[in-house]
């Protein structure tokens, strides 16, 4: 198993593709390092010429579900972490190399990336009202814990994203979340 994987899903970004493998190969990290598995639900003469550009493995499930594609990522891989886009908006190539060495650890199971971390008092609001969870551009997970939490349901297509983000907040998982205004603010400190 790699350390790393990265799960781009080409419907859930569209036009945003390109730019989220350009921020991820110009991190630096070498390529066999951190693979890029890109899902989508047909073929793509474009696909075709992005897994030659950036070197990522395309994965066409016609039938499937966003949950369904997500999952099927997540088992091919085998990686200890799975890097999963969640939205269109790609994130800065030098957040990739402060992140990367902040995932060998074993006190954390996800990493919510690109969001603010919310206050305690917000969650417990949220919780309250029962409304939906503010979705990152980005989740790391570890591809454990992950399994632990039955993946994404693969019965949904975009709400599997706020059902699974639920499930984690529910569970007692370990929850570290990254603002990339943080990271772009403070490069010389440690996430």
């Amino acid at each position: 198993m790699g350390m790393a994987c990265f799960i781009v899903d080409a419907l859930l970004t569209g036009a945003q593709l390109p730019r989220h493998l350009r921020s991820i190969r110009q991190s630096g990290l070498p390529d066999h390092l951190v693979p890029i598995i890109v899902t989508n639900t047909c073929t793509d003469a474009r696909l075709a010429l992005l897994e030659q550009r950036y070197h990522v493995h395309g994965l066409i499930t016609p039938p499937l579900t966003l949950g369904a594609r997500l999952n099927q990522a997540a088992y091919i891989s085998q990686s200890e972490w799975l890097l999963i886009a969640l939205h269109k908006t790609p994130m800065a190539a030098p957040l990739w190399i402060e992140l990367y060495p902040q995932l060998d650890t074993y006190a954390l199971d996800a990493l919510m990336i690109g969001s603010d971390p919310r206050r305690f008092s917000e969650r417990l609001l949220q919780h309250f009202l029962g409304s939906t969870v503010t979705i990152p551009p980005y989740i790391a997970i570890r591809w454990s814990w992950l399994e632990r939490l039955g993946g994404f349901d693969p019965e949904l297509d975009e709400s599997a994203l706020v059902d699974f983000l639920q499930r984690i907040y529910a569970c007692p998982t370990r929850i570290r979340t990254i603002s990339s205004a943080y990271s772009a603010h403070n490069p010389g400190l440690t996430i």
